[in-house]
């Protein structure tokens, strides 16, 4: 019998457009929670650093964090219709769908907000399954559950991500990713840290996918 072979997204970033919204909704709320505004200068910032330094820099304990999560998680949810779809990325997910592979998300924002947004976008069938864990520095143990969770063996699996933690994570765990370069963090930093390919364009992770699997 053939095993079955899956390739999981991250969302944020990955998927959804997700990272002016965010950051417009972060400086609304950011004084309620005594943080510094995040200006249009630290953008490109933002893409440089990995989050570990970021949050150093600007002051984040891991329980402010924690709550800020929840808090972008309660107003995302208000404004799934704004989150913009990655161009060409539904077309992708197509393509790899069709070669043989389940589709996941594993996400730290809502299952509700993932489902929602994949329901508005038309693209529910194509999704298998969707994993929302907490921790923001420990996805390596979130992707270890999730393998557990969907009884996925580590062999069967590669990871898409946007982050540097997506392939910090993902090295730990022990299965291979792909990083995407129109995400969070640009193709320099996420390039330094070696993922097992770099996807400048959605069309790029079809044949990523096939190089790797």
């Amino acid at each position: 019998m053939k095993e079955t072979k899956y390739v999981v997204f991250d969302f944020d970033g990955t998927l959804a457009d997700t990272f002016d919204l965010a950051l417009k909704i972060y400086n609304r709320i950011a004084p309620e929670y005594n943080c510094t505004l995040i200006g249009h200068e630290d953008r490109e910032l933002l893409r440089t650093e990995r989050p570990q330094e970021l949050f150093k820099e600007y002051g984040f304990t891991d329980l402010k964090v924690f709550l800020l999560l929840l808090r972008m998680r309660k107003e995302l949810s208000k404004h799934i219709p704004d989150i913009g779809l990655v161009k060409g990325i539904k077309d992708s997910l197509l393509n790899i769908k069709k070669a043989g592979y389940n589709l996941g998300i594993l996400t730290s924002n809502s299952k509700n907000n993932v489902s929602k947004f994949l329901e508005y976008n038309d693209m529910s069938g194509l999704i298998d399954f969707i994993y929302s864990g907490k921790g923001l520095f420990g996805k390596d143990r979130v992707i270890r559950r999730m393998l557990d969770s969907e009884k996925i063996l580590r062999e069967n699996v590669i990871y898409v991500g946007d982050e540097t933690r997506d392939i910090e994570a993902s090295k730990k765990a022990g299965i291979p990713v792909i990083a995407v370069t129109w995400g969070l963090n640009n193709r320099e930093v996420l390039s330094s840290l070696g993922p097992d390919c770099l996807a400048d364009d959605p069309q790029e992770l079809y044949s990523c996918v096939m190089a790797i699997q």
